[in-house]
């Protein structure tokens, strides 16, 4: 017997796990650099090179990239910055070997903390955290009917079901200006840039994926004479990428990445540095789904032969809430020791660490840290500039009704908004606004006809058979299932007893005739 079959591409998400390691390495100050007096902060982001498999192990390789800022030791101190990398290769403990798994970094976080041992070297300690994603693709069998239809009576009923349409990893690539201000002085060198990623938003278009959001760049640098000064603009962008076959009506999840960032002095149009080139590119891990009215076989029976009907466990995913969700962070810290000190911010970041989540019957409950650091003018001072770090916790109740233990989900975070500012009496305040793009899946467990085998009907069977029921419905039964019972058909059973609908309700009383019978 020829079954009809269709393949359904899944993807099954496995527990993610946090993975903390530390780079620790002395550095020297490149002999073009000036000496070094104090150190005004430090940042680090990790760019992940390499994932390979070794039996219950990864091994994760790439590369730490650094900078510093510096005031120098001379008599006359000014601002200075070096900037570097540092290679690591971590080996990251897997529970379990199964070879269709596949693994990749989803978010990451970095602590970097530059420590002056002398004026030529620094020590850099950095802590790592990554986050490994496992996934499991997988395919699964179904079977949507059978090719012998005229013999054989066939019971199909339809499923909405999650298909895999697409997972891929891209990049989108960021190229634009900034022109400076008439109030702000032409640069002469850059001491130190800070770009990042704000109000992400992506769509699906055909045979494209949209993405658009903000770039928040930060710029410290030295004019032609020798001034500090800062520039600080949003820069806004928007593109696509390709993602063949894509339609609008698909659903997506995106994990996006800011790499490469760089930023350059550029000539104007009268020939003068007041133009900045930005550039970065959007690293993406790209998934799409598309919604499927699956038809699945879900009995059979014959009048001429018995049917041993074989099933299976199959899984399934249905799509329980794709979501865009914001959460208001708002706190006052009191900073007594730099009630005196601070004359202005400059600038501030943050990053954000969910330390918890769990599935409540409300959704998903999480608990994190909002890290936050600022720049900021200090008074008396020959280079007024110091920077501060510290922490907010935070909770949010990601909605989402109908969840449980095996819910499926995949959540990414970015912070949308955030500002410092003094408060007075020696507090600042903290806004932000967090983003979590979520996208949950049900998985569902069904049991599906994987094959079917025909054999003779015993003698002794059929004559047990009795030619004419009178029956009474029960609970729970249908049409089919007396049909098949009794060795009958469903439009025969309607015939005898008058019905125009192959629905009866408990407590009904009809009649059942073998088939091939006929009423004297």
């Amino acid at each position: 017997m020829e079954l009809r079959k269709k393949n359904v591409h899944c993807s099954q998400i496995g527990k993610r796990m946090i993975h903390q390691f530390f780079v620790d390495d002395d550095y020297n100050v490149p002999d073009a650099k000036n000496d070094v007096l104090r150190v005004v902060q430090g940042e680090g982001h990790v760019k992940v090179e390499g994932i390979e498999r070794m039996e219950n192990y990864l091994r994760v390789s790439g590369k730490l990239y650094f900078q510093v800022l510096y005031v120098t030791d001379e008599v006359e101190p000014k601002l200075s910055a070096v900037e570097g990398r540092l290679p690591f290769e971590e080996m990251v403990y897997i529970e379990d070997g199964e070879a269709q798994v596949t693994y990749s970094v989803g978010d990451y976080r970095v602590e970097f903390v530059p420590t002056l041992i002398h004026s030529r070297k620094m020590n850099l300690k950095a802590m790592v955290e990554l986050q490994i994603c496992r996934e499991v693709l997988r395919e699964e069998e179904t079977t949507t009917g059978i090719e012998e239809e005229e013999e054989i009576f066939q019971k199909k009923r339809t499923a909405k079901v999650l298909e895999l349409h697409t997972g891929k990893k891209d990049t989108y690539r960021i190229k634009e200006e900034i022109t400076l201000p008439g109030t702000k002085e032409n640069i002469g060198t850059i001491l130190w840039t800070d770009i990042v990623n704000r109000k992400l938003d992506s769509k699906l278009i055909d045979d494209q994926l949209v993405v658009k959001g903000e770039l928040l760049v930060f710029c410290l640098y030295l004019s032609e004479e020798q001034k500090e000064d800062w520039i600080e603009q949003t820069v806004p962008y928007e593109g696509t990428v390709e993602c063949s076959g894509a339609e609008a009506q698909m659903y997506h999840h995106i994990y996006a990445n800011l790499e490469d960032t760089l930023v350059d002095i550029r000539m104007d149009e009268d020939g003068e540095m007041r133009v900045l080139g930005v550039e970065a590119t959007l690293d993406l891990k790209i998934t799409i789904y598309q919604e499927e009215e699956l038809e699945i076989l879900e009995d059979a029976y014959s009048l001429k032969e018995k049917c041993n009907l074989e099933k299976k466990e199959a899984a399934y995913e249905t799509l329980l809430l794709q979501n865009h969700s914001k959460c208001k962070v708002t706190e006052q810290l009191a900073l007594p020791e730099l009630k005196e000190e601070i004359l202005q911010i400059c600038h501030s970041n943050g990053d954000i660490q969910v330390e918890h989540t769990e599935v409540t019957e409300n959704g998903i409950q999480m608990e994190g840290i909002l890290h936050v650091s600022f720049l900021y003018v200090k008074a008396n001072d020959e280079v007024p500039f110091a920077t501060w770090q510290g922490m907010v916790p935070f909770s949010y109740l990601l909605e989402a009704e109908g969840m449980n233990e095996k819910t499926q989900y995949d959540i990414s975070n970015n912070i949308e908004q955030l500002s410092i500012s003094m408060a007075g009496s020696g507090e600042i305040e903290v806004k932000a606004v967090l983003a979590f793009c979520s996208f949950i899946r049900q998985p569902v467990q069904t049991k599906v006809i994987d094959n079917i085998t025909m054999e003779p009907y015993q003698t002794e069977e059929l004559e047990r058979r009795p030619g004419i029921v009178g029956y009474i419905v029960k609970e729970g039964e249908e049409l089919w299932t007396l049909a098949k019972r009794y060795c009958t058909t469903i439009d025969g059973i309607c015939a005898v007893n008058g019905l125009t609908e192959d629905q009866v309700k408990p407590g009904d009383k009809i009649l059942i005739f073998k088939e091939n019978m006929s009423i004297l």
